[in-house]
């Protein structure tokens, strides 16, 4: 049985999104822009570490 769904998971725009409280399309402006949180690209995917998106959260709230 293989269970890894939420071992080490990555986040989806969609995961940030909801978490953020901001619409995709700012998340892909971001990216685009070089600015937001930390993103990596896999394939055509943008993929979201969930400890570097909180660290970020707190660097951009102090």
């Amino acid at each position: 049985m293989n269970n890894i769904s939420n071992i080490d998971r990555l986040w989806t725009v969609e995961d940030v999104s909801d978490y953020l409280g901001v619409p995709v399309k700012t998340l892909y402006q971001w990216k685009w822009r070089g600015e937001g949180p930390p993103v990596k690209k896999i394939g055509r995917h943008l993929r979201y570490d969930p400890a570097k998106l909180r660290a970020w959260v707190d660097a951009e709230a102090a």
